[in-house]
């Protein structure tokens, strides 16, 4: 560590600054939907490639926020919950909201990765750097005068690209699992929603219900039970996944269910997942266990197809939480058994290649997350 140096982040950088929010109540600010624009929930450790909101032009002209070149590093300044202190690198042009502190790198000075990779390690500090009363949060000057340890440039260079390695075969994975669940959902809603089912053309269809197929209730087919755990039940080592209302699982020591199920976020971006296994869940996250195992399927997917009737409500109107009886409220079919047996058989061998490579993520991220203090703490030499 004799040839590292301690260096504040605002003097490596070409550029800080925050972000804006357009007027909400004017819509051609977010119409056409042309600029990608970054939330601070979406700053997760991670390369930002899409956003989930984008702006118009003349939603950029009319507010605070600036368009930010690819390759800056994006700190969460604040958020609800343990959001501020985040990072990410943005790999595509963007803006984001006011609560995101970006960081364009001098490159003459440092390798905008290995600055990314550095703040992975530093949460904790800058956690305790938060300033304010009511709810404590990070602001541009506190960052701007955070010291990191820094060593020249060619071992910057190094350390970046070991990391990045590791990063760039998990996007390739990520972007596998991605294609795989939108093969298997363009087929549920061509079977199941277009009804374009094999044999629809000879099938009498009534009141849009096929011959031998069943309209439910999402509630009739399966149970729908929440976790009990508090977030404070997830453990660094634990032994199963922990599915909290986050994108991604975290660890716990010990597990409640012991099945097959669809896991739903009831507050947050309501996002859903398909879990067979050991697990334990975050007592605001549904377990839903469909009453006849092969179902399963169907069931994850009719949810999915309903996400935006679910996260509106029956008002139209944006919701904070889910309740069961929206769940429950859901319409689904019930189709004959060769049609079930059909749509299965095609959607097994996607679901098994699914978990396979989340096994891979899981073993490059642990290795990645290993290696990466000790990089940077210069224990280990690149």
């Amino acid at each position: 560590m004799s040839e590292w140096k301690k260096v504040k982040l605002g003097d490596i950088c070409a550029r800080v600054t925050s972000g804006g929010t357009p007027k909400a109540n004017v819509s051609s600010y977010y119409y056409p939907p042309t600029i990608p624009w970054l939330k601070t929930k979406e700053v997760n450790y991670c390369r930002i490639t899409e956003t989930e909101n984008y702006i118009s032009e003349e939603g950029l002209n009319n507010s605070s926020t600036k368009l930010i070149a690819s390759n800056s590093v994006i700190i969460a300044m604040y958020g609800q919950g343990d959001t501020a202190g985040r990072v990410a690198i943005n790999k595509i042009p963007l803006t984001t909201n006011q609560a995101c502190c970006n960081l364009t790198i001098d490159e003459c000075k440092a390798n905008y990765e290995f600055i990314y990779y550095q703040l992975c390690t530093l949460y904790n500090k800058m956690v305790s750097l938060k300033a304010g009363a009511a709810q404590p949060n990070l602001n541009a000057q506190i960052i701007k005068n955070l010291e990191i340890p820094l060593p020249s440039l060619p071992i910057q260079h190094r350390i970046a690209t070991t990391l990045s390695r590791y990063d760039s075969l998990i996007e390739n994975y990520q972007k596998q699992i991605k294609l795989l669940e939108e093969a298997a959902q363009r087929l549920y809603k061509e079977w199941f929603v277009d009804l374009r089912f094999p044999g629809y053309e000879n099938t009498k269809i009534v009141d849009g219900v096929p011959e031998r197929w069943e309209r439910k209730k999402v509630g009739n087919i399966t149970t729908i039970n929440t976790g009990k755990k508090d977030a404070n039940f997830g453990t660094k080592d634990g032994e199963y996944p922990f599915f909290t209302c986050a994108q991604e699982p975290i660890k716990a020591p010990s597990y409640t269910f012991d099945t097959s199920a669809v896991i739903l976020a009831g507050n947050g971006d309501f996002n859903v997942k398909l879990y067979r296994g050991k697990f334990e869940a975050y007592q605001r996250t549904y377990v839903l266990e469909p009453k006849r195992k092969d179902m399963l399927y169907i069931l994850y997917f009719c949810i999915l197809e309903n996400m935006n009737k679910l996260a509106t409500g029956a008002s139209g109107s944006t919701i904070k939480f889910l309740t069961k009886g929206m769940i429950e409220s859901l319409d689904v079919f019930e189709p004959s058994i060769k049609i079930i047996e059909s749509y299965n058989k095609f959607v097994e061998p996607l679901q098994t290649k699914k978990e396979y490579i989340k096994s891979q993520i899981r073993l490059l991220t642990e290795a990645r997350d290993r290696l990466l203090p000790k990089l940077m703490s210069g224990e280990i030499k690149c």
